[in-house]
């Protein structure tokens, strides 16, 4: 037995790894189809270490055949943890109470990985002094965590994604316990040796499948979510990119969440990009993109002649690189990524304002996802507009899509408020995009100004012109400033997210 002992403690190293990848994954999912990363994460890493603790618990009443026990503990978070990720998805698409499946599978993986080690510790607590026993163990066991905490953002989800993660870690998780009827042969009892390996090889063998069909699953899957055929699907390192096609045109969605629909952006994008251009009170040359990685935003800004260059930060390369490589996108945006005035930089954009010297910007134009979780909150913040601030010159325009005043009231002016209070002077504005509803926008600059009223005819819009220019800047009584005094999102507080979540969770 003792010099199987070295690879028992693989196990170990192997198990941790498994264990925090099943938690990891429930995070990240619950992220992408719910929203609020943080409060996802915090509740899953909450029960997922609940649940080992009542594993560990538990294991004080298994009393005999320990080494049997452990095979089957292994076996069974094998098909939990390995098949957990398409499950969540299916249970998503098709049941009202996903969140009850999903902490029920939660509590189910933490349970049984709970089992693992204090089984493991019992069976070679004969073979070690007890204080060399704990202290390999927990080492192994926080080395593995680790390793599992770097693979599964730099490695895991952008080249397998989350579906083929979950079954070739469960596949692990199975050869683990198949190999333990070798290492443990001498403590299980001979008649059960044949069949625990049978369970193995089977439990393996159907994950294989499902790993060898995990692009089916996952668009099976996804089917459910989305009203359309999808015609195209990818897990960068920042997000789940998927492309539908129905009846009306094709439409992208990031982590579940619509950014687009061909039937109707143009109305969204004409008038995020052309009331700060034509607010600039000179010829706009220098042009600054924050988000917007489609590209669509610069093709409204290349209608202009005098533009010279175009800076696009956008965080995810494989969302620009789609931009330009898919073909009913590039379509689209007039293979705007394409142009030689455009420069496109992947990085985040909190970051890279506060890094660069640059030369200041006439217009910056801000087309960032809604602020449904605090890694977006922290980009509608004071921190954030005083950091675009430096990057304008006194007399420069900006502008910030800002969610619906309709759907999210308090949300899209405590953006106005945030604004404001960063030192701008936000001229609110508003229009209808039929995917969206009533949309928002604020319109900003560094000192006292009058918006525009005037479109040119030679810009050749489908949708903007003068009368609805003008039209945009009036608020009715719905969706007009509250009468309340709302937060400023500031990073300590992030007010806005909070306000967010609880106003669009109306609709859910």
């Amino acid at each position: 037995m003792n010099r199987r002992v070295p690879l028992l403690f693989l196990n170990v190293f192997v198990i941790a790894t498994c264990g925090l990848i099943y938690e990891l994954l429930a995070g990240t999912l619950a992220s992408y189809v719910l929203g609020d990363s943080v409060t996802q994460f915090s509740i899953i890493i909450g029960l997922y270490l609940f649940a080992m603790g009542i594993g560990s618990w538990l294991s004080r009443f298994i009393e005999t055949n320990l080494a049997e026990r452990f095979v089957d503990v292994e076996l069974a978070v094998a098909v939990l943890g390995g098949v957990s990720a398409p499950l969540l998805f299916f249970s998503f698409a098709n049941l009202s109470y996903f969140n009850v499946i999903l902490y029920a599978v939660v509590i189910g993986i933490g349970t049984l990985v709970g089992l693992e080690i204090p089984l493991l510790m019992r069976i070679l607590k004969d073979e070690l002094d007890f204080k060399e026993l704990v202290a390999r163990v927990l080492a192994l066991d926080y080395v593995g965590a680790l390793a599992a905490s770097i693979l599964f953002p730099i490695f895991l989800v952008p080249t397998l994604g989350l579906v083929r993660t979950s079954l070739m870690f469960g596949i692990l998780n199975a050869a683990v316990g198949l190999w333990g009827t070798w290492l443990l042969f001498p403590l299980i009892k001979p008649g059960k040796i044949l069949f625990l390996r049978i369970k193995g090889v089977f439990v393996i063998a159907l994950l294989i499948i499902g790993a060898i069909k995990a692009d089916t699953l996952t668009v099976l899957a996804e089917e459910g979510l989305y009203q359309d055929s999808i015609i195209y699907a990818e897990s960068s390192k920042y997000q789940r990119i998927v492309v539908t096609r129905g009846r009306t045109g094709f439409a992208l969605f990031l982590n579940g969440n619509l950014q687009f629909n061909s039937f109707d952006e143009y109305r969204y994008h004409e008038a995020l990009v052309h009331p700060p251009m034509l607010a600039y009170p000179g010829t706009p040359k220098r042009i600054l993109v924050l988000g917007g990685g489609d590209g669509l935003a610069v093709r409204e800004v290349l209608r202009y002649k005098s533009v010279e260059s175009v800076t696009l930060v956008d965080l995810d390369p494989d969302m620009t690189s789609l931009g330009k490589r898919l073909p009913v996108l590039s379509d689209l945006n007039r293979h705007s990524l394409d142009d030689k005035r455009v420069e496109v930089i992947n990085a985040d954009a909190f970051v890279w304002l506060s890094d660069t010297k640059t030369e200041p910007f006439d217009v910056a134009i801000v087309d960032f996802p809604d602020p449904n979780n605090f890694a977006l909150g922290k980009l509608y913040s004071t921190r954030f507009y005083k950091l675009l601030r430096s990057k304008l010159k006194p007399e420069s325009s900006v502008v910030i899509q800002s969610t619906s005043p309709l759907y999210a009231r308090n949300s899209y002016w405590c953006i106005v408020e945030t604004i404001e209070a960063a030192g701008f002077t936000a001229k609110p504005y508003q229009t209808t995009v039929p995917s969206f509803g009533i949309w928002g926008y604020v319109l900003a600059k560094q000192t006292p100004f009058d918006p525009p009223k005037e479109v040119p005819k030679d810009l050749d819009l489908a949708f903007l012109d003068s009368r609805s220019m003008e039209d945009m800047f009036n608020f009715p009584v719905d969706t007009d400033r509250p009468k309340e005094e709302l937060e400023i999102n500031r990073l300590d507080n992030q007010a806005l997210v909070r306000y967010y979540e609880a106003e669009w969770r109306r609709f859910e």
